[in-house]
C-alpha cells in the first residue's frame, strides 16, 4: 500500500512532537542533575538557553497535532522517561557527556530533518519554513555542545553510538506508532 502525501505529513508531524519533547526531557534531566549532584552553573545557564528554543519548537508540533487532528505517538510516556534519564546519565558522568548527549542528538536531528526539507513540497510551506528554522536551532545547539567540550575521543565514542541508535529507534517507532 502506497504512503499517501497526508501520511507522510501526518508523520512528520508525530515524529518531530515527539522528538522536540524528548529534547526537552532530556535537557529537564541534565538541569535535575545540575540543581541536585553536579554544580555547574555555566552549563546550566547554556541548558536554560536551549531549551527556550526547544519549548518553541514543540509548541508549534503541539499545535499542528490539535490542529490537524493527529495522534501523538503512543510512546511518549517511555520517551519522557528516557529522555529525563538519559539527560541526567549523561550529565552525572561529566561536561563532556552531558553535551556529547545534545551533540549526538542534533546530529541525528540534522539529518533527520533535512531528509522531512527534501520531501515537503510547497503546499506545505509553513511546515517546511519552521521544520527548516528549527534544524539551525538544532545545528546551534550542536556548535555549543562542541564548544563546550562535547567529544567522540576515547569511550565517549560508545556513548555516542549508544545515543545515536536510541534516537533513531524511537524516530522510527514514533512515525508509526
Amino acid at each position: 500500500m502506497k504512503k499517501t502525501k497526508k501520511n507522510k505529513i501526518e508523520e512528520f508531524i508525530r515524529v518531530d512532537h515527539a522528538g522536540e519533547r524528548g529534547a526537552i526531557k532530556i535537557y529537564e534531566g541534565q538541569l535535575l542533575a545540575l540543581n541536585t549532584v553536579i554544580k555547574d552553573e555555566e552549563l546550566k545557564k547554556k541548558i536554560e538557553e536551549m531549551i527556550i528554543h526547544e519549548k518553541e519548537h514543540a509548541d508549534y508540533f503541539e499545535n499542528e497535532i490539535k490542529k490537524r487532528r493527529i495522534k501523538p505517538t503512543k510512546f511518549l510516556p517511555l520517551w519522557d522517561l528516557l529522555g529525563v534519564g538519559l539527560g541526567f546519565g549523561s550529565t552525572i558522568l561529566g561536561k563532556k557527556a552531558a553535551m556529547l548527549c545534545t551533540a549526538s542528538v542534533e546530529e541525528v536531528i540534522d539529518e533527520h530533518y533535512q531528509n522531512q526539507i527534501n520531501q515537503i513540497k510547497s503546499d506545505e510551506k509553513e511546515l517546511r519554513n519552521k521544520i527548516i528554522k528549527f534544524r539551525e536551532d538544532e545545528l546551534n545547539h550542536k556548535d555549543i555542545a562542541y564548544n563546550e567540550g562535547a567529544t567522540k575521543d576515547g569511550l565517549y565514542s560508545i556513548l555516542d553510538k549508544i545515543i545515536k541508535t536510541g534516537s533513531k529507534i524511537a524516530i522510527n517507532i514514533s512515525e508509526k506508532i
